[in-house]
């Protein structure tokens, strides 16, 4: 079964983000561009579960960074907890007017618009077993190779 439907009539936006969301979002990804790290946006997990950017670093460190567009966002969220068994770093990143004490404490925490981001509090590392480093590894490169297939699909 594939990760990614090639129904998609665009990879990247689902309709479910709002714009504040995605202005976070391209500041992130900016962000972890220059840190080095590939990133895949609404990467579903093996738990079911989608995150809303999954980043691997060259060194193998898996992140997971958590977007909330708005504080609502923030205290509606219940399933934030089940993303931290799938990444070795896990991140909360937002726009600069929702309040920072909302958020985790043991989490990472970013803010971000849509021209770039900053991590205020560094994600505390919480190590995956090798097995699950492995099995997100290769789902990660699994969803980006089929994420790519459907944007060339896409724009034919």
């Amino acid at each position: 079964m594939p990760l990614v439907s090639a129904a998609t009539a665009h990879p990247l936006v689902d309709g479910r983000q709002s714009d504040r969301a995605l202005a976070v979002r391209r500041g992130v990804q900016i962000m972890l561009t220059e840190m080095g790290f590939s990133h895949v946006p609404e990467m579903t997990l093996a738990n079911g579960r989608r995150a809303d950017l999954v980043a691997l670093g060259g060194d193998g460190t898996i992140m997971i960074v958590e977007i909330k567009s708005s504080p609502e966002d923030m205290l509606a969220d219940r399933k934030w907890p089940d993303y931290r068994g799938f990444c070795d770093r896990l991140c909360f990143a937002t726009l600069p007017d929702v309040p920072q004490a909302l958020f985790p404490a043991d989490c990472g925490f970013i803010r971000a618009d849509a021209h770039g981001a900053a991590c205020l509090v560094e994600p505390p590392e919480h190590r995956l077993a090798p097995a699950r480093r492995k099995a997100m590894t290769l789902r990660f490169a699994r969803f980006a190779a089929e994420r790519l297939l459907v944007a060339e699909w896409a724009s034919s």
